[in-house]
């Protein structure tokens, strides 16, 4: 794997684990003292976004290294795969 395919990756896992990390602990400005005038209701009180991305960070790098690491062994290879409408021979 080349490093801009492994940049490539590691951004794709990222934000695939950032929305999958967003919703926790969020709690909406209804449930407690109602936030700012003239704000949305459902807006987050406390999004705390610096944890949640140092949480997804971590995530990401964890799952791009098991990622990497069938890649580089070669168990899984671009050939081994079916390719789209891809009929057998009979």
């Amino acid at each position: 794997m080349g490093i801009v395919t492994g940049i490539v990756t590691f951004v794709i896992i990222w934000w695939v684990v950032i929305f999958a990390v967003l919703p926790f602990g969020v709690k909406g400005q209804w449930e407690g003292d109602g936030g700012p005038e003239g704000t949305e209701p459902g807006a987050p009180q406390n999004p705390q976004l610096g944890k949640k991305a140092l949480i997804t960070t971590g995530i990401a790098a964890a799952i791009w290294v098991v990622v990497a690491l069938v890649i580089t062994s070669g168990a899984v290879t671009l050939e081994s795969l079916p390719a789209p409408f891809d009929i057998p021979e009979v």
